[in-house]
């Protein structure tokens, strides 16, 4: 008899709290969507400032203006991390065409990828070579000496996690000059990473490794309309030159800063939990998909813990990163303090796939924690919340990765996520209000749940 009461009262218990999760969840939602605060600050970072480049005078404006915001939600503590960052700028608006076998003249649509060197000030015109992998590139060896590389491999349409696609030929973007490089030749232009056909050029970061300053070759990218036509056009003419110009520039390392706030733990407050997104952004939109909505529904997240009347048992520090585009200077900052300090963060949490409507969460960490947060699932139902499954967390925690932490990366449904990414259409007026609360408030109710249970620990499993 004795047994059924204990059992009977541990199921009452165990009811009673989740009855408050649910409550406490579904008022973060109300919070989020009828007095959220994500949009309002999205549209100043986007439309006051504009695209943040590391080290330039926009990344700066971002950091006062997010630092001032911080600081009037009544966080414990709000301040800035120095950390040393790249500084690259684009110049004048590149040029790029080739002539068709009629005479014609095709002008196309291409950007510098982050990172390129310039083409001479009167530019650059060779014959092209076209290929569609590294493997191809290798097969041509010496040839290619001389001649402009154009990368041609497409995004996987087949794929339904376009990050998936994005990840099968990022490589060709970032390594795509170093490889060309060292083989002699001057000039690399890559097919934009994008599923749709349109004529934006997107550009992104590439890097030219060990390879000596006289091999260092420009690198652009084309529209994916762009690369389609000089595909077909170079069918028609194998012979076809390909004249393009830049006038980018890199500098000297420039000082910047990681912005941080906290709410301090009424429990537990040397266990820290993290929610964060980066600051910077590329110059050709004004970085309202990536990162500006990660930044603000970070930004949101202790508001709303505040405006729900959850007091935290652990600390919880919204972190906004710099150079996470270009350098991840600021996420291995961040960590190499964390590190020197020996705090102990259990948990965090990344958005950085755009404001989008939220799907649910990646996680790296442990299957007792995966099995923890699949306990949750009916908390999150309610808000069409479905996906928990093991997978990558996000750039900037994952130097945080270590034994016992958990790393999550907020999940929105991407299909639409690369028409804008580092593209001229990363504007404000591509993101829905909506979605980016609903964002705001799913990464809300997950700190709260992790706050409140903590995570699993190996000596906990072990024991």
């Amino acid at each position: 008899m004795k047994l059924k009461i204990l059992i009977t009262i541990l199921f009452l218990s165990a009811n009673v709290y989740a009855q408050n999760d649910k409550e406490t969840v579904k008022i973060i939602y109300s919070q989020s969507l009828t007095n959220g605060k994500a949009y309002e600050w999205l549209d100043h970072l986007s439309n006051q400032i504009g695209g943040r480049l590391s080290g330039s005078a926009n990344a700066e404006k971002a950091v006062q203006y997010t630092k001032s915001e911080l600081e009037k939600l009544g966080l414990d503590k709000v301040w800035l991390q120095e950390v040393m960052v790249p500084k690259w700028e684009r110049g004048e608006k590149e040029v790029a065409y080739f002539d068709s076998k009629g005479g014609e003249r095709d002008f196309v649509n291409i950007c510098a990828l982050g990172g390129s060197v310039a083409t001479s000030d009167s530019g650059l015109q060779e014959k092209v070579i076209e290929v569609k992998s590294f493997e191809e590139l290798a097969e041509l060896g010496a040839t290619v000496k001389g001649k402009i590389v154009f990368f041609n491999g497409p995004m996987n349409p087949e794929l339904i996690n376009t990050f998936e696609a994005y990840g099968g030929c990022s490589k060709q973007r970032y390594a795509g000059a170093y490889e060309a490089g060292k083989l002699g030749a001057v000039g690399v232009i890559v097919r934009s990473l994008n599923l749709r056909q349109d004529d934006l050029p997107h550009t992104g970061s590439m890097g030219y490794m060990d390879l000596p300053i006289n091999q260092r070759i420009p690198s652009a990218a084309i529209s994916t309309n762009d690369a389609n036509k000089l595909s077909q056009a170079l069918k028609n003419d194998t012979n076809l030159e390909f004249y393009f110009k830049q006038s980018c520039k890199q500098f000297e390392d420039v000082l910047s800063y990681n912005v941080i706030g906290e709410i301090t733990g009424s429990e537990c407050p040397n266990e820290f939990m993290v929610v964060s997104g980066h600051l910077d952004s590329w110059d050709l939109g004004d970085g309202s998909h990536d990162d500006g909505a990660g930044v603000v529904q970070s930004m949101d997240v202790v508001r709303l813990l505040k405006e729900s009347g959850v007091k935290p048992k652990r600390t919880i520090r919204v972190v906004l990163f710099m150079n996470e585009e270009n350098g991840l200077r600021g996420g291995k900052k961040y960590a190499e303090e964390a590190k020197r300090k020996n705090e102990n963060h259990i948990f965090a949490l990344e958005s950085d796939s755009g404001g989008f409507t939220p799907r649910g969460f990646s996680f790296d960490c442990s299957d007792a924690n995966l099995d923890q947060v699949l306990s949750w699932e009916p908390l999150f139902k309610p808000y069409l919340i479905h996906y928990f499954e093991k997978g990558y967390s996000g750039a900037d925690i994952g130097p945080l990765k270590k034994d016992n932490i958990v790393l999550a990366g907020l999940r929105p449904d991407s299909q639409r996520y690369f028409d804008h990414h580092h593209a001229a259409n990363d504007t404000f007026d591509a993101v829905n209000k909506r979605e980016l609360e609903l964002g705001a408030a799913t990464m809300t109710s997950l700190i709260y749940l992790f706050d409140k249970y903590g995570t699993v620990t190996i000596s906990d499993v072990k024991d």
